[in-house]
């Protein structure tokens, strides 16, 4: 009976083993497909509807009393498409009396989102600084922030001034001085 047993599990196996390697490669393309379409879906950033809403509600969980100066947030095309985007300035909140509660030494967290054509906004950065300005050089705007020299690879005190283009989603580095 155990032999008897036995030769049917081999059997069993056996058969096991035959389907294995003829669905292998159907299994595996499933696999492969269902790991490509999934990646894309966890690797994007939930769209916001309003980065001046997101902002203060962050503000409004973490201060018991916020308040928020006029400059709080920028609303300007900073990658010269054509739609409105915002910077919000975290330097401008006054948070239960401290103005800038994340401000150093090293100026104030700016937050940058760009307005996607379907609605809604996403973060592109987020930059320590002290100010910056938008201005048009050469037929493109853009940005000139002032920042703590060492990212100018600097030891002095004066301000690094980073001069910088956003083309797309991306911040492209023109100069610094």
């Amino acid at each position: 009976m155990c032999i008897l047993l036995q030769d049917l599990r081999v059997r069993q196996s056996g058969r096991q083993e035959a389907l294995a390697v003829k669905y292998f490669p159907l299994l595996a393309l499933q696999a492969l497909l269902f790991g490509c379409l999934a990646f894309p879906a966890t690797a994007q950033q939930e769209l916001l509807s309003d980065p001046e809403i997101y902002e203060k509600k962050y503000f409004a969980g973490r201060c018991n009393i916020p308040q928020y100066d006029a400059d709080f947030i920028r609303r300007i095309d900073i990658n010269n498409d054509g739609i409105v985007d915002a910077i919000v300035n975290q330097g401008d909140v006054v948070c239960d009396g401290e103005r800038g509660p994340d401000c150093t030494e090293e100026g104030c967290p700016y937050n940058f989102y760009l307005q996607v054509k379907e609605g809604g906004y996403f973060m592109i950065a987020t930059a320590h600084m002290y100010a910056y300005d938008f201005i048009q050089r050469f037929g493109n705007m853009v940005f000139v922030m002032q920042m703590h020299p060492k990212y100018c690879e600097r030891t002095d005190s004066k301000p690094c001034e980073m001069t910088v283009r956003v083309r797309g989603t991306k911040f492209l580095t023109i100069s610094k001085k």
